[in-house]
């Protein structure tokens, strides 16, 4: 698959978002229309958790995803590669544990976190399978994953209008808008790149995790993806790393949690 982020070493887009942590959230908001907080309560309702949980927030930046679980009395660790990105969050909200990792080799122990979470940030990962085996690694057995990304929005029209925006609108806003538009052309190229819902589904089964299930958000601009870790330790992540090496097979057509006019 011809992803934006094959173009760029790890390391490049660690110091990309080095770049952009002081404005990020503000130009996120900017550029969702508001849309932003909207996406990330979807994500905190999924998760299920309650005070005195353990949750990994992966891709965490600035912490503004991880703020939600700490206001709740949830032991919310924030996990990020960018030392910029946790720098500014750390003077933010000096109570949230921010820790760097990289999220193909997280710095966690097996069956850690009651529930792991990633949002818009598994498409910036390198190695995004190797993600999903590594949340399923750290997740105890019966937790659950809950992911936020960009994804295809379902109605063509619609598609065709996103695209237009995503190549056209976004980096000119982000000129004015952003210390450095170059990390959001970059940005805008990854979400087009990056699989429809369907595909980001099968790489979760292909991990291991199972009870797979996804609902779309504005129109498919977002996908919410949900999943369980078994809880028979013999499916666990090496069951789930021999699927993911032995995967050939079609793109499973899983059952998708959303209300289409109609229908």
């Amino acid at each position: 698959m011809n992803r934006a982020s094959l173009d760029k070493r790890p390391d490049e887009v660690a110091t990309m978002f080095d770049d952009v942590a002081p404005k990020y959230d503000v130009v996120n908001d900017v550029l969702s229309l508001g849309q932003t907080r909207r996406w990330r309560k979807v994500v905190v309702e999924a998760m299920g958790v309650s005070a005195g949980q353990h949750v990994l927030d992966l891709a965490a930046g600035t912490g503004t995803s991880s703020e939600p679980y700490a206001d709740a009395g949830i032991n919310v660790i924030a996990c990020d590669f960018s030392l910029g990105m946790l720098k500014v969050g750390k003077r933010r909200r000096p109570d949230i544990d921010f820790i760097a990792g990289d999220a193909t080799r997280l710095p966690f122990a097996d069956n850690t976190f009651d529930a792991s979470t990633i949002s818009f940030g598994l498409r910036n990962v390198n190695e995004p399978k190797k993600a999903l085996a590594e949340m399923l690694r750290v997740t105890k057995p019966g937790g659950r994953l809950v992911i936020a990304e960009f994804s295809q929005p379902v109605v063509p029209l619609w598609r065709t209008m996103y695209t237009e925006y995503l190549m056209r609108a976004l980096p000119a806003i982000a000129v004015k808008a952003s210390s450095n538009p170059d990390a959001y052309v970059y940005l805008a190229e990854s979400i087009r790149a990056w699989p429809d819902q369907d595909h980001l589904a099968a790489w979760l089964q292909d991990a291991g995790w199972e009870s797979v299930t996804y609902r779309n958000l504005s129109g498919g601009i977002v996908a919410v993806h949900r999943a369980q870790k078994p809880a028979d330790p013999s499916t666990g992540p090496a069951a789930g790393a021999a699927a993911l090496a032995a995967h050939t097979g079609p793109v499973a057509k899983l059952r998708r949690n959303i209300t289409r006019p109609g229908r």
